[in-house]
């Protein structure tokens, strides 16, 4: 018994020894100067472990040291959806379901693009559907309904978002008002690209509105290609010349329109291609030593599951078990300077806290 008790007090005391110097660790550490902040939305764990199951390369969420679980629900419903999903990570309030930078009281709280602008650091969005849909949009605009996305678009006219590269030609020269918003923005000093192809070109200006696609882009299994890496690579680079350091939130937008559509393969290569992406963004944070590297999602799609496969037990049978969102808790996943805030369990909120933490922001 008495050995049993020396025992367990050793292992709380190296427990201790252990906490003690993560405590120190993170008071040494550097706060990050950059964010790259990827969401894979309606990405759950079951997503991630199917699909990188199936993934020949090197799969980046094991790179990570740093995991959490966020609790997703919304204010008004226990299944989020994607607008109030990534609102929370843009003004910290839990709010309705279809709202995009307001909360549950329908005001349009300072969002962190904002908050960013007021000490001059560089800004962008890079996503796999139009750069109008619901979670690009709750880092730049207010408005009641994510459905408005003619309205949406025009809030890239107030200058918090520097970047923006996607889909949604139609929101910018084919509006109900008639409106050309790609005329008004080079107004206000943006170079703008419209074309519907889906063929990326790397670009050279740091104010960039440039749309691929008339909505969203193609999927993976039509031939995409590596837009998002390219993007996204090439978005942190512009904004890296901003002496004052970026934020740039990149969607994997279509996990989750391959849940909706119960579609293993397509929410597979689009998983895959997100996979891509990180292990990219996580290269360079490396490399620079300056960027805290985010992952999670808004919510999961579809509530996958891997059920067992009498033919080969060393496979899975997916099964979706309904075409839309769940409300289990998603994951978190962290790297580099202050990655530590992102252990644990928590509300979806707090990922807009401890961003404004690190960042110095108020």
């Amino acid at each position: 018994m008495k050995k049993k008790i020396f025992l367990s007090i050793s292992l709380i005391a190296l427990l201790a020894i252990g906490m003690i110097s993560v405590s120190f660790t993170q008071k040494k550490g550097n706060k990050p100067k950059k964010v790259i902040f990827l969401i894979g939305d309606g990405m759950g764990l079951t997503q991630i472990s199917g699909a990188m199951s199936e993934y020949n390369g090197q799969n980046a969420f094991e790179r990570f040291k740093v995991i959490g679980l966020s609790k997703t629900h919304s204010a008004d419903d226990y299944v989020t959806d994607s607008g109030a999903g990534a609102t929370v990570f843009s003004i910290g309030k839990k709010t309705f379901n279809g709202a995009i930078g307001v909360g549950a009281d329908t005001v349009a709280y300072e969002n962190i693009f904002e908050k960013l602008k007021k000490k001059n650091i560089a800004t962008g969005v890079v996503a796999t559907s139009s750069i109008t849909h619901a979670t690009p949009a709750t880092f730049y605009a207010h408005v009641g309904s994510r459905n408005s996305e003619d309205d949406i678009a025009a809030f890239l006219l107030k200058g918090n978002c520097d970047i923006a590269i996607g889909g949604g030609f139609q929101f910018f020269k084919s509006r109900a008002d008639k409106k050309d918003l790609f005329a008004e923005l080079n107004k206000q000093g943006f170079v703008t690209i419209g074309d519907t192809v889906n063929t990326f070109k790397p670009q050279t200006a740091t104010r960039l509105i440039y749309t691929l696609a008339t909505d969203g882009m193609k999927t993976m299994l039509d031939g995409r290609g590596g837009f998002l890496k390219q993007a996204t690579l090439n978005a942190s680079d512009l904004l890296a010349k901003n002496t004052n350091g970026y934020m740039l939130m990149v969607e994997g937008s279509q996990i989750d329109w391959g849940g909706h559509a119960m579609n293993y393969e397509y929410m597979k290569t689009e998983l895959h291609d997100f996979n891509e992406t990180i292990n990219a963004v996580l290269d360079k944070a490396e490399k620079e030593g300056d960027i805290l590297v985010v992952v999670t999602a808004d919510h999961e799609t579809g509530g996958l599951a891997l059920t067992v496969n009498k033919e080969n037990r060393k496979s899975f049978i997916p099964k979706y078990t309904y075409n839309k969102h769940t409300g289990v808790m998603v994951p978190v996943f962290a790297y580099g300077p202050g990655a530590e805030e992102f252990a644990g369990v928590y509300e979806n909120t707090e990922i807009f806290y401890k961003f404004v933490k690190l960042l110095g922001l108020k």
